[in-house]
């Protein structure tokens, strides 16, 4: 509810009732004076979209003009022909600075990824939290429809100490979330950042009838989420690994890894078994390391369950194998 009071300070600002917004969306008065109150996604994004067109003001205030509505459809075109999500990314910041002086983005590519940092150049007040969190969301949920993935961020920082709802920003990133930071910021993972776009003007159309869902919902679908699960359970020091363990490094829960994977045709189970098959390959390959210390290593409970899997991968036992590589 923190984010309905923030929009409704711009409300306030341009001297106009919220009362048609707040009917549509289905929030009462009452709701707005309870401080545990919370709304639901449909409602967010009735209302914002409701506020942005009333309003004629994609910024809800946060700035010293408005931003007509379609302001923000403008930038989406303008990073739309981008080869990859890196230009993309300086498309958007460049084309930004022309719709303010109020913010200014600026990317910072750095060894652990590509940086996002918003540097804030006026007061802005009452409007500060939401509009720097919302700013980042418009970013991440653009780039994410651009490049057809959920773009895991490294960590994202605020510049002001946890607010009372910050539960909610586990929602809204997907990566751990820092506040008391210098600025606002978010980093982007390496591994995505040279993605090419899969989006063309047609689907650009489609997506801005209902934009606002970009930023109320996070992005699912996550192009390199096997990769990055197999990434993680080869590392030996990650060992031994559990769905719990894989989501959590990933940042996201256990049944959303579990969902993901299978969207992708693939399994937790199966990626597991895979790294083990290369693994125990590789040991077999390159050492004399006996088999009992193989098993060990490649995460097996007794060589029996080892055996039987291995003859399942390859169609030789680990000795017949490490025999017949011999030879």
């Amino acid at each position: 509810m923190a984010f309905v009071r923030a929009i409704l300070l711009a409300y306030e600002k341009y001297g106009v009732s919220p009362d048609t917004a707040l009917a549509e969306a289905g929030i009462s008065h009452a709701q707005l004076r309870r401080g545990d109150a919370r709304i639901d996604a449909r409602q967010m994004e009735t209302i914002s979209a409701t506020a942005m067109q009333e309003l004629d003001d994609e910024a809800l205030g946060w700035f010293s003009r408005r931003l007509p509505w379609g302001t923000y459809g403008m930038l989406c075109r303008a990073s739309l022909g981008a080869p990859t999500l890196r230009v993309a990314l300086k498309r958007w910041c460049r084309h930004h600075a022309l719709l303010t002086d109020d913010l200014r983005l600026v990317l910072d590519d750095g060894r652990d990824g590509l940086r996002l940092v918003v540097h804030e150049r006026r007061d802005l007040g009452a409007m500060r939290e939401f509009c720097l969190l919302t700013s980042l969301r418009y970013v991440h949920g653009y780039v994410c429809w651009l490049v057809e993935s959920q773009l895991p961020l490294s960590q994202i920082t605020f510049p002001f100490a946890a607010p009372p709802h910050a539960a909610a920003y586990s929602f809204l990133f997907p990566g751990p979330v820092v506040f008391g930071a210098p600025t606002a910021s978010m980093t982007f993972d390496a591994r995505y950042i040279d993605l090419p776009p899969r989006r063309d003007e047609a689907a650009l159309s489609r997506m801005l009838q209902n934009a606002l869902l970009l930023t109320v919902h996070q992005y699912r679908r996550d192009r390199l989420l096997v990769e990055r699960a197999r990434s993680y359970l080869s590392d030996a020091k990650n060992h031994p690994a559990t769905a719990e363990s894989v989501a959590a490094s990933l940042h996201v829960s256990v049944r959303s890894l579990h969902r993901q994977l299978a969207n992708e045709g693939a399994s937790l189970q199966a990626i597991k078994d895979g790294v083990r098959r290369e693994r125990a390959i590789d040991l077999l390959r390159r050492t004399t390391m006996p088999i009992k210390q193989i098993v060990q290593m490649v995460g097996f409970g007794n060589d029996k369950s080892f055996a039987r899997a291995f003859k399942a991968w390859t169609g030789r036992s680990p000795s017949d194998f490490r025999a017949s590589n011999d030879a």
